[in-house]
């Protein structure tokens, strides 16, 4: 489960070794954790955030992606993202917030649409920008997606343990979830190559 007394004051570091506050202390923070480097599932549903992104940050709320593999691995997938991306090869930050793996990631039927349509449009030559998904990614395929909303004191405002693959918040439900809290944050500049 969630840290029950809070997320306690720390700093991340990214894939870009840029350091992250968690909690972010002006703004709402969306920890969301994935599944490992190149996964399909993972990739379609960032790109659908980063296509809203300037909604997001105008309800103030930073992004914050953690994948369980390692850095390296990582920037071949998301350095073109737009968003704090967080190596957790260790599975330190998915034990603390409770974080599974399990078979049922790829074993749930509600999300083979999902999977499907995730690995038609990361087949090679399809997207072009990205390697192919790994045959054998670091950590498994097993893990399962979550979602936090932390709010700048560390109170954790809402969360979501993903029963399978594609069970994440959509951009939609994590505005909905940060509308409920409005009023404790500020929205965050866009900057211009955004």
């Amino acid at each position: 489960m969630s840290p029950a007394n809070g997320v306690s004051a720390r700093t991340l570091t990214s894939t870009t070794g840029a350091a992250i506050p968690l909690p972010d202390p002006g703004h709402l923070t969306h920890l969301q954790f994935r599944r490992f480097a190149g996964c399909p599932v993972c990739n379609l549903h960032l790109r659908s955030v980063v296509t809203r992104l300037p909604e997001i940050r105008a309800a103030g709320i930073r992004e914050v992606v953690v994948f369980h593999s390692s850095a390296g691995e990582l920037r071949k997938y998301t350095d073109d993202l737009p968003l704090d991306v967080v190596a957790d090869p260790d599975r330190v930050l998915y034990r603390e917030f409770g974080v599974e793996t399990a078979a049922r990631a790829l074993l749930d039927p509600r999300g083979w649409t999902a999977i499907a349509r995730a690995i038609g449009s990361e087949l090679p030559g399809r997207r072009g920008e990205r390697p192919a998904p790994p045959a054998r990614p670091e950590g498994g395929r097993l893990g399962l997606p979550a979602d936090f909303l932390i709010h700048p004191d560390g109170t954790v405002l809402a969360a979501k343990y993903g029963a399978y693959a594609d069970d994440q918040w959509s951009v939609g439900e994590l505005l909905a979830v940060a509308a409920r809290h409005s009023g404790t944050t500020t929205p965050i500049p866009v900057t211009p190559e955004e």
